[in-house]
């Protein structure tokens, strides 16, 4: 195990850090996170063999695979199938039959995760609409799944996943859409994984989200809550970017977009609360 030194990130060290943190990923860190900080922090300067913190903040500043390792290494990776079961609910009953009401059979709709983590979200919109919404292949439906750490998204394209991950969904999906468990894992059938688009994006960085294209639906679940006013607004401009005229907006159950961006509308649907860009 890596050892922390006593107060590696402290007085200035802690605000050049949180201040590079902040600026690449728009996520507030303060001195409640200074011990989460130090055994990552710690944990990098061992892999690069920096002794000093200094040396480190100095790597930082001119090595982006080392900003990109840090990134990996503080970002929150907390997540499961079928999280939220309401949304997926309220996205095959009614938002996807409103989008697919004004396209036609064989047009594109766009679906898009963003932080998808390791996957199991994006999985899960694939997995809920072949079992729910039986227009599924009358429409040529593209999920993609975002993050900004290079390694979840390396694991989101394996698809292996842990008997937590899977605990929620049904015994017969498992089945049918999961190889044999092999040391206590389950890897999705590869044709779901070969279904589902997996990229880099960055909600901070209005090139790296418009970069992505346009979607006709976000889901942008827990990630607001990491970010202050400021990136909330930069955040919220971006997502209103991302979405087509008429598109619609998920978030977690403890975020809203009701003092943030006045260009989305609440819509209020038998299973969910949604925005939608006007």
């Amino acid at each position: 195990m890596t050892q922390v030194p006593e107060t590696l990130l402290a007085g200035s060290s802690l605000t050049r850090l949180t201040a590079l943190l902040y600026r690449l990923t728009g996520m507030k860190f303060d001195e409640k996170k200074r011990f989460y900080l130090e055994r990552r922090v710690a944990h990098r300067m061992d892999r690069t063999a920096t002794t000093d913190i200094a040396r480190y903040l100095l790597l930082l500043e001119r090595d982006a695979h080392e900003r990109q390792m840090l990134i990996n290494a503080v970002t929150i990776n907390e997540t499961y199938f079928f999280r939220e079961e309401h949304q997926l609910t309220a996205l095959a009953d009614e938002i996807l039959p409103r989008i697919a009401a004004e396209k036609r059979p064989g047009d594109l709709i766009r679906i898009w995760s963003l932080p998808c983590s390791t996957g199991e979200e994006a999985y899960s919109i694939a997995l809920w609409l072949l079992e729910r919404w039986p227009l599924v292949d009358a429409y040529h439906v593209e999920i993609v799944g975002s993050d900004i750490d290079t390694h979840a998204l390396d694991a989101a394209r394996d698809g292996q996943y842990g008997a937590r991950a899977l605990a929620r969904l049904p015994a017969d999906m498992l089945a049918a859409y999961f190889e044999r468990e092999h040391q206590h894992r389950r890897r999705i059938v590869q044709d779901l994984r070969e279904s589902v688009l997996f990229t880099q994006a960055n909600l901070n960085d209005a090139a790296s989200v418009a970069s992505q294209g346009r979607f006709d639906i976000v889901l942008c679940r827990n990630l607001l809550i990491y970010f202050d006013d400021e990136s909330r607004i930069a955040a919220a401009r971006h997502l209103h970017e991302a979405l087509l005229p008429g598109g619609y907006l998920l978030l977690g159950h403890s975020e809203s977009m009701a003092r943030i961006d006045e260009r989305f509308d609440l819509v209020r649907l038998r299973q969910a609360i949604v925005y939608r860009r006007r």
